[in-house]
């Protein structure tokens, strides 16, 4: 799946970021107890991944080699990644493919629409890899899948993770305006690794991004995370939060990086579940209205259940405000 074990005729138009490519080996580490997650074998899970493959969908849970993806498929929940399977940059946390990608599917949204609705999907969850090749980044196709889902199924809730639109003038503007319920965009790591961990984004560009969606509509929530344990110290952490709530920013997630082959980004350490459990502790405090940070937490992790208790949070912060 690694662009750099790629042998096929299409491995040369794939291998464009030699950053990535050329990365030296680096030990993975043993995992700790608290980390390790079971094989997927469940009848859900299968049934999952027969919808998934008949409607010629991608899930960032396979790309990405999500841990949670047999306890959430088994669920029928997936994290639907539109835009094909190449992204244009080359984070070095990242087992998502990097290269040319395809031309987009004009199919997409409406499969992406129908599998929603076999799957009886109440909120879902819609991320892609990164298009810096298209004008608009792929906006108009965020949109496309919004529309396409709200017209089969116009109770399911919408909650989008979407690449950072650099460079792209009007492209945030164009996918807030199709009014999802949740606009997630994720930081990733703190500053001081971008030029390792995400070098092709920019840390406060982002921070301005989630920013300016609160801007544009004061209604939406706004979503971020974070991989813990890629060398950042906990007033990093700290600091960031305060980066994301000067945004305005809803809802933190907090997750362990693991370290997909010995090509990306090596695991400096590992998290124990007591900072896990102090990091949520003080982002509540810092006034956010939901965290999850754990070992095993990913962005799209429980969001379901996560958006209920985020809506009902809001709820309980205005009664409070109001008496």
């Amino acid at each position: 799946m690694v662009t750099i074990l790629d042998t096929t005729k299409d491995a040369a138009k794939r291998v464009r970021h030699p950053e990535k490519a050329h990365r030296p080996d680096t030990e993975i580490k043993r995992k700790p107890e608290w980390i390790r997650v079971k094989a997927p074998t469940s009848q859900g899970y299968k049934d999952t991944r027969k919808i998934v493959k008949e409607n010629n969908l991608v899930t960032v849970c396979e790309e990405a080699g999500c841990p949670n993806i047999g306890e959430c498929w088994d669920k029928k929940h997936a994290t639907f990644m539109i835009m094909g399977e190449i992204c244009t940059r080359a984070c070095a946390f990242c087992n998502v493919i990097t290269g040319r990608p395809n031309a987009l599917d004009a199919e997409e949204p409406a499969n992406v629409a129908r599998a929603v609705a076999e799957m009886g999907l109440n909120h879902v969850v819609i991320t892609s890899v990164d298009r810096d090749d298209l004008e608009d980044g792929g906006a108009q196709h965020f949109v496309d899948v919004i529309r396409a889902i709200r017209a089969a199924t116009p109770a399911t809730t919408i909650e989008i993770l979407t690449p950072d639109f650099l460079r792209k003038p009007g492209a945030l503007e164009k996918v807030v305006a199709a009014r999802p319920d949740v606009f997630n965009h994720n930081l990733e790591t703190v500053p001081s690794n971008y030029l390792t961990v995400r070098p092709g984004a920019r840390y406060f560009h982002s921070i301005r991004l989630l920013q300016r969606v609160k801007e544009l509509d004061p209604t939406m929530f706004t979503k971020s995370g974070i991989m813990v344990g890629l060398g950042e110290t906990r007033n990093e952490v700290l600091q960031l939060m305060d980066d994301l709530r000067v945004a305005d920013v809803d809802f933190l997630t907090i997750g362990q990086y693991l370290q997909p082959t010995r090509k990306h980004h090596e695991v400096k350490d590992f998290v124990t579940p007591d900072q896990f459990k102090s990091y949520e502790t003080t982002a509540y405090s810092k006034g956010f209205l939901m965290v999850s940070a754990s070992p095993l937490t990913r962005s799209s992790h429980h969001a379901g259940d996560d958006f209920a208790r985020l809506r009902a949070a809001r709820e309980a912060k205005l009664a409070a405000l109001a008496g």
